[in-house]
């Protein structure tokens, strides 16, 4: 099932892959073409930890709860 930390990721990825592509044809900065290749090669990879690490918080809430439920 997709949730919305995959979904997140999913759409980082897709998005920052399309201003990568769609970027002006005629010869942009260097600068541009930097940035660029950073938001679609290192942006996503450094935010997949923080994205899952809410799911986590959330799954260990999720299981905190149930547990003072029983007891």
């Amino acid at each position: 099932s997709l949730t919305l930390p995959h979904l997140a990721v999913v759409s980082l990825f897709l998005s920052s892959g399309t201003f990568a592509h769609l970027k002006p044809p005629p010869s942009p900065p260097p600068s541009l073409d930097l940035a660029l290749s950073v938001l679609y090669s290192v942006v996503p990879p450094v935010l997949n930890p923080l994205i899952y690490s809410l799911r986590n918080q959330e799954l260990k809430a999720a299981v905190r709860t149930l547990m003072t439920g029983w007891f």
